[in-house]
């Protein structure tokens, strides 16, 4: 009763086929038991449902991130896990749908991940935005007043070597959508989505049966989420700069983009490396799958196409709730004198450079402003917009018009709480094995022009800046890491990462 099966026999052997047969007759006593828990004709098709997750999961991040602000909790961004399939749907569109959903956890080991209840909104209002906020935030206010209360009954009884957790849901049950996962960090969320998935299965399966699940008592489920022995069970805290944040970077099969993808990594950030679709791309997100598992993924993606930044967007949001960062990196050369320079040629850098940055900022200011808490985008500028070379006008031309764009976001999004900042490289050749696109277009021409071999010409670029530096794509990674980290308050700035050029410092 309340606890769970327990068999026994003279060996271990034994007792593990007494579960194995005991499992076997339960199963086949619901299987024979079980009933329809929803006509098909109510239950929200499949494809709408995952449409509605999509929509969801900024709005929810949102509030969230607003909420736990409020309680300056030890973490702000979330990540979200959607349970959108068959089982989930009919769970929460059935009739008795609250008080299946609205119910004890199942084990209390469940309490310390889940807390004791879910999140439940029977009817969001998918077809306006900013009424399903308000929706979101009431069933937010609502379930945080009630375990603070909660807590508050049971206080004599907390163990004073233990603090209250935050008094927001990990579970959020919505008609027509499924279930929504939360969690500080991704592997949280994703023992939330397990935990959810288990949960809606067996209250289901009682229903079916035409049974009531009857969890623990209040006090004894306060007893249990706070036992000290419970919480010995949790990973002690440990978060990085960017654990929680989920980043999105343009042109990430590159040298520059490879070297950013790899920091963000490395202090925490979940990352859609996203890139023209190829070879470069798949093995770039597999290399650093192998170090990083199930933090990266690879989304292919035009700068030159709305819709396909859309939907790359939209394939981020889905597997993990939002973003929170936009690295803006893709950008192509071309090397010619202006009295050789052909209009096509010209046009071919302005699309990729010009409109597929204001392409892209398009984007991220509609996300953000849905999303609702703040964000960063930090474009990947070059020293030539403030000290261009001959012979590579369509380059600095393009990429001033880009740097410029920023420039002006980091007016327009200051009030969303969006950061818009620049780092300017020179001469990074490439990220380990990794070459850089740009440099393999404009190398030929400068070793000629300067009767160097490669390697001649690496150490040039390297001797002509004041530090006598060599510029890689760690260095860039830093600068990026500075901005995504919000060290300063500093929006519409620019770091030169040049090893020191005095032409090419903004002024």
């Amino acid at each position: 009763m309340q606890h769970g099966l327990i068999t026994w026999g003279t060996s271990a052997q034994q007792a593990y086929q007494s579960t194995i047969e005991l499992v076997d007759r339960a199963e086949r006593f619901i299987q024979k038991r079980s009933t329809v828990l929803v006509s098909a004709a109510r239950t929200t098709p499949l494809e709408v449902a995952l449409q509605r997750s999509r929509q969801v999961a900024p709005l929810l991040r949102g509030v969230f991130c607003r909420s736990l602000r409020r309680q300056h909790a030890v973490f702000e961004r979330t990540v979200v896990l959607p349970i959108v399939n068959n089982e989930s749907l009919q769970f929460v569109d059935a009739a008795q749908a609250r008080s299946l959903a609205v119910g004890a956890v199942l084990t209390p080991d469940h309490l310390i991940r889940t807390k004791a209840y879910p999140l439940f909104i029977a009817e969001p209002d998918y077809d306006d935005p900013a009424k399903l906020v308000v929706q979101i935030e009431a069933a937010l206010k609502e379930y945080s007043d009630q375990y603070n209360a909660y807590c508050d009954r049971f206080t004599t009884g907390l163990d004073k070597a233990l603090q209250r957790f935050d008094d927001a849901p990990r579970m959020v049950l919505l008609g027509g959508c499924g279930a929504l996962c939360l969690g500080p960090d991704l592997a949280s969320a994703t023992i939330v989505r397990d935990i959810t998935a288990a949960t809606i299965g067996v209250k289901s399966d009682i229903a079916k049966m035409g049974g009531i699940y009857q969890g623990l008592s209040d006090d004894h489920l306060f007893a249990m989420e706070y036992r000290r022995y419970q919480h010995a069970k949790l990973p002690a805290a440990s978060r990085q700069s960017l654990t929680g944040t989920i980043a999105l970077v343009t042109g990430a099969a590159g040298a520059i983009g490879n070297g950013i993808c790899r920091k963000l990594l490395e202090q925490g950030a979940l990352v859609a490396a996203t890139d023209l679709a190829g070879s470069a791309l798949d093995a770039m997100v597999a290399a650093f799958e192998r170090e990083f598992a199930n933090r990266i993924i690879g989304v292919p993606l035009d700068v030159t196409d709305a819709a396909s930044i859309g939907a790359g967007f939209d394939r981020v949001i889905a597997a993990w709730g939002g973003i929170d960062l936009l690295i803006i990196n893709a950008g192509i050369a071309h090397v010619a004198a202006l009295a050789e320079l052909t209009l096509d040629a010209f046009r071919k850098l302005e699309k990729v450079n010009v409109e597929g940055t204001l392409l892209l900022l398009h984007e991220a200011a509609a996300h953000f402003k849905n999303q609702g808490c703040g964000g960063d985008i930090v474009l990947v500028s070059t020293k030539n917009v403030f000290a261009p070379g001959a012979g590579f006008g369509a380059y600095s031309a393009t990429k001033a018009a880009a740097h410029q764009l920023a420039r002006i976001a980091s007016l327009e999004f200051a009030g969303l709480d969006v950061r818009v900042n620049m780092v300017s490289p020179d001469a990074v050749f490439n990220a380990g094995a990794v070459k850089s696109g740009l440099w393999a277009t404009v190398c030929p021409d400068r070793m000629r022009a300067r009767g160097l071999d490669e390697k001649g010409l690496h150490e040039y670029y390297r001797g002509r800046n004041l530090l006598k530096a060599e510029v890689t794509a760690e260095h860039v990674a830093n600068g990026v890491l500075f901005f995504a980290t919000r060290q300063t308050p500093t929006t519409g700035a620019t770091i030169p990462i040049d090893g020191g050029l005095p032409d090419a410092t903004p002024r």
